[in-house]
């Protein structure tokens, strides 16, 4: 798993978006800030580019997260992407998948609290374990989706030869 650099940042901050845009420069991360709540981290994943789309609504003191796989699904294989999607939820104890057809985007996503009244604000810590946690869930479960896409396995078939664990070095 990819360990971040986290920089020098205070313990936390009143906008979560701000620490995950010094994280991005720290660890040299292409981003664009589109908003002072909203922010798009692109990084390149083992198998795939992913983008990382961090939402703060201080209205609600929530941090969305969403990542988002650069891969389309193909119309005749969406029942078996939903019925995967299912599948591999089960197994998640933080946040979940989802198919967005109306975008076309297959994504990861999770949301964390801030209005704790001991914890209070999401510190850079809870920032890097989400972004962690996102990369580690999608590069895991990556492969499931392109054997149900393009190799033709079950999601059941799929899941099983994604999670068998090799042995040793070729």
């Amino acid at each position: 798993m990819t360990t971040l650099n986290t920089g020098h940042s205070e313990a936390y901050t009143a906008n979560p978006v701000d620490m995950a845009e010094e994280l991005a420069g720290t660890n040299e991360w292409s981003y664009e800030r589109h908003s002072d709540d909203e922010l798009t981290l692109f990084l390149s994943g083992e198998y795939t580019d992913l983008q990382f789309r961090l939402f703060w609504r201080d209205d609600f003191k929530t941090l969305q997260f969403a990542c988002l796989f650069d891969l389309k699904v193909p119309p005749a294989r969406r029942d078996m992407i939903y019925k995967s999607i299912g599948l591999i939820n089960e197994r998640l104890w933080i946040g979940h998948f989802e198919y967005w057809a109306e975008e076309d985007a297959l994504l990861f996503r999770h949301a964390s609290l801030a209005n704790d009244p001991i914890f209070g604000a999401i510190s850079q810590d809870h920032v890097i374990t989400m972004i962690e946690t996102a990369l580690g869930e999608s590069e895991r479960f990556y492969p499931v989706f392109q054997f149900v896409m393009w190799g033709g396995k079950t999601p059941e078939e799929a899941i099983e030869a994604a999670m068998l664990d090799c042995m040793g070095n070729a």
